[in-house]
């Protein structure tokens, strides 16, 4: 999620358990805690500069849910050693610390990047995609809370805000779950009129909402693209195919260790295009077929010469150069497009 978000439910959770006298002190340090693990967005460059291993890296580590209860304990003992308010309400801190550092990553799992909580394993990264990376829905309720808590001090009703807060942020994150839940079924029993039944698949939602779902599924030779509103109704799902060069590309995997690192990285989500003499990797999980993806990396070359059959050299990836709109203002395109298909059209999607 983005960093508003995870610095604001890191201040409630820290401050929740906490003596009310100390409601303040810990906001503040939940504030801090809570975007610590996304300080690998400044370590990792210092160890590499590879775009790949800048994508997947990313959320690695320093999201690994044993790493952080680790630090929780290191965060705590130094700070009883040296503080004597953290030495008066022992138990609160510990809680307050190990609540703040691992609701990020928890919270991050909710989005489609990928985050790996159980790093080192060679399991895919966690995509429960059931929330959107900003969602004010959800922010809203945490800043009211934070604000008030601060406001209020030690005031009984500020503890009762951060209690509030935190409840109804849990309850939307609960609401996504169902509805990403409802959309799945639906989804299950169209593909399985079409004969995609076993065909790997994932439902998204689309920009700042819980309303509408993209839905990919992969096939052989490509993959196809739908959408589908909680307010469709009964109106089946049309799918739109898109190929993609999955031969060649499993072709090149076992010669490019970082082919295999990005379909391990997006499950398998990736589409891949001859585009000019280069073949690019693009993460299906994030953007659109209308506005382009936000990542993508050319992986091979076609070395032939113009007219000879192809003959593809794997590369050092290079990132895609981005599209003449800045990745803020597709989003916003995204999100007004989305917002417009919400409600049911008759006769199908579009």
């Amino acid at each position: 999620m983005d960093s508003l978000s995870q610095a604001l439910l890191g201040a409630a959770v820290m401050a929740a358990p906490l003596p009310a006298r100390q409601r303040r002190k810990g906001l503040a340090v939940g504030a801090a805690l809570g975007t610590l693990p996304d300080l690998d967005t400044f370590i990792v460059p210092l160890f590499t500069q590879s775009p790949v291993d800048l994508f997947t890296w990313h959320r690695g580590p320093s999201h690994a849910l044993w790493i952080l209860c680790l630090l929780a304990l290191a965060v705590w003992a130094v700070a009883w050693r040296y503080s004597n308010t953290v030495r008066a309400a022992p138990r609160g801190w510990l809680l307050g610390i190990a609540l703040a550092l691992l609701s990020h990553p928890l919270l991050d799992a909710f989005t489609v990047y990928g985050t790996q909580l159980w790093w080192p394993s060679a399991s895919s990264p966690v995509m429960w995609a059931s929330l959107f990376i900003i969602d004010p829905l959800y922010t809203l309720p945490l800043l009211v809370a934070v604000v008030l808590a601060l406001i209020g001090g030690a005031q009984r009703w500020a503890g009762h805000a951060l209690w509030w807060g935190l409840a109804l942020s849990t309850l939307y994150i609960a609401w996504s779950l169902t509805a990403q839940s409802l959309i799945a079924r639906a989804t299950r029993d169209d593909l399985q009129a079409l004969g995609l039944e076993d065909a790997p698949r994932l439902v998204i939602n689309t920009p700042a909402n819980t309303l509408l779902w993209r839905i990919i599924v992969l096939q052989p030779d490509g993959y196809a693209v739908g959408y589908r509103s909680l307010f469709d109704g009964d109106v089946p799902l049309t799918l739109e195919h898109y190929p993609s060069e999955t031969a060649l590309l499993a072709e090149l995997a076992p010669h490019s260790a970082d082919i295999r690192r990005l379909q391990w990285f997006t499950s398998g989500f990736t589409a891949a295009s001859v585009q000019g003499r280069y073949l690019v990797l693009e993460d299906l999980r994030m953007g659109s077929e209308r506005s382009g993806y936000v990542f993508g990396f050319r992986v091979a070359k076609n070395t032939a010469a113009e007219d000879a059959a192809p003959e593809w050299q794997v590369l050092q990836p290079a990132t895609l150069a981005p599209r003449q709109t800045d990745l803020r203002s597709r989003m916003i395109a995204e999100a007004r497009s989305a917002w417009q298909r919400i409600l049911p059209r008759q006769g199908g999607h579009h």
